[in-house]
């Protein structure tokens, strides 16, 4: 399924499902509006077509002890796909390490790291994150507080927009 061949149904079933991962699929049936087993079907399609990727759960960071969260700006020497596949595989293995963007600009990568305190990421920067091969600079931030959280992605973009209404 491309991006453009999703019907509404699907995605309404999406839509639901970003927001409530363990709704029964009667549940998500009756508030799409299919019987259970066409639902089931489209959602099993949208398995197999790799969009609905998995099921998690969410976490609290705080109520876990981890109050800690920043953002980690990466540069790589010397800047080549030998250094930045070391580099990639090696920040794998930390779970501090919640997401790793390549970027463009002044630096290579943006880590996020969520840990418990600020000694704690000092750790984790000066005994692991430098050891990894290639880095060659950091430049941290830290989130002051969370404004906005989602998981979930917009998919009303590239939808035609409704009809207005003439007056």
């Amino acid at each position: 399924m491309s991006k453009l061949s999703i019907a509404a149904v699907d995605r309404k079933i999406l839509r639901i499902l970003q927001e409530d991962g363990r709704i029964t699929n009667a549940d998500l049936a009756e508030r799409v509006g299919l019987s259970p087993s066409p639902c089931l079907r489209r959602v099993r399609l949208l398995e197999e077509a790799g969009i609905i990727r998995r099921y998690v759960t969410l976490l609290d960071p705080d109520a876990l002890g981890l109050g800690v969260a920043a953002f980690v700006e990466i540069r790589l020497g010397p800047k080549n796909t030998a250094t930045a596949a070391a580099f990639e595989n090696s920040i794998k293995k930390y779970s501090e390490i919640m997401e790793c963007h390549i970027m463009t600009g002044e630096y290579d990568y943006l880590l996020r790291i969520v840990v418990a305190d600020i000694p704690s990421l000092r750790a984790f920067v000066m005994n692991q994150l430098l050891s990894v091969p290639g880095v060659e600079a950091t430049r941290s931030s830290f989130s002051l507080g969370q404004v906005k959280y989602t998981t979930a992605l917009p998919l009303d973009i590239g939808e035609p927009s409704p009809p207005r209404r003439r007056r």
